[in-house]
């Protein structure tokens, strides 16, 4: 007699599992976003405005997003996002106005991109096609695609990122690029730990913002990411030093080195792995200074938001990309 109290107990526990099952079963992977997106892109995809900067702007808007308390995440396959001005007009009194012939009367840049009449700021054909048209009116060079991005966004900064993101889609031509490498190829003898935060009496009291990597002098040091070689040099501090920006608005800076990869300069194209320079301990002084502590890799991380760029702790993200690159040589 229990059992068939209970059977209705039962019946709803188990269609709850299998609804779970086949709602996570339904959900759609990474790769298939990517492949969605990357469809999208490719469909507004052309001469005056190429696949790559429409990409660029789209990823650095999801970026944003995941790091801003202030700005909604976007749903849906594009994270591109318009101000209520932008998309209707200024003086337009209906700011979810989304007939094409009223936003236009009112100057409103919102456009209907895929032929159903309707102008919606949240339709991905949309948003897409109004970005590109806002693209297009400031002409096909490079050039003027940095005008518009200042134009829109205002700020030097978000350019150069929005810029490094579409140049690193055009030369991979694609958007996955998420792979990372441990910055000490794991055959290696290295040691380190966590020591954000920890105190510096070299010029000036100051904490440290990064990780320190222990290995012997000459040891490769690699790039963590893709991404395009933006600084390069000497540094009071940091002594020899790489500075290299990703398509996640993360800035990835490797310090102390005995000198750098030949060949290697200011604008290259990186990828994870690729070899940039060799421990050393130079730092602390004048250009050429060396030998002021053992020899090891600082390794930093700095994440732009739109606004600033502010430094955060690289160690999680190293002990990830250690135990990967172990896991790929087994």
């Amino acid at each position: 007699m229990r059992h068939w109290v209970l059977l209705p107990t039962y019946f709803t526990v188990w269609f709850l599992l299998f609804f779970t099952v086949v709602s996570a079963n339904n959900e759609p992977t990474n790769d298939d976003m990517l492949e969605e997106r990357m469809r999208l892109y490719l469909q507004f995809d052309n001469i005056i405005v190429p696949w790559h900067y429409l990409a660029a702007i789209d990823q650095f808007e999801r970026n944003i997003q995941q790091v801003r308390t202030d700005i909604t995440k976007k749903e849906g396959p594009i994270a591109i996002q318009f101000s209520e001005e932008f998309w209707t007009g200024a003086l337009n009194p209906d700011k979810k106005d989304t007939s094409p012939d009223s936003i236009a009367f009112f100057d409103g840049q919102g456009l209907d991109g895929n032929e159903d009449g309707v102008a919606n700021a949240n339709d991905p054909e949309d948003i897409l096609y109004t970005m590109a048209t806002f693209l297009s009116s400031y002409g096909q060079t490079e050039k003027g695609f940095q005008s518009a991005l200042l134009h829109y966004y205002e700020r030097a900064e978000t350019v150069n990122q929005i810029l490094t993101i579409a140049q690193l889609y055009q030369h991979f031509e694609t958007i996955d690029l998420d792979e990372h490498a441990f910055p000490i190829p794991t055959n290696f003898d290295y040691s380190y730990k966590g020591t954000w935060g920890a105190s510096r009496g070299w010029g000036g009291r100051r904490i440290h913002e990064g990780t320190d990597l222990f290995a012997g002098y000459s040891t490769p040091v690699r790039s963590t990411s893709y991404g395009i070689i933006e600084v390069m040099g000497w540094n009071e501090y940091g002594g020899w030093r790489v500075g290299i920006r990703d398509n996640h608005n993360t800035y990835h800076y490797f310090a102390h080195l005995a000198y750098f990869n030949k060949g290697m300069k200011v604008g290259d194209i990186v990828e994870p792995g690729t070899i940039i320079g060799y421990v050393g301990s130079s730092g602390y002084g004048k250009e050429g200074t060396s030998g002021r502590f053992p020899p090891h890799l600082h390794y930093g991380m700095y994440k732009y938001n739109g606004r600033t760029e502010w430094a955060f702790d690289p160690y999680p993200s190293l002990r990830i990309w250690e135990q990967q690159d172990k896991q790929k040589k087994k």
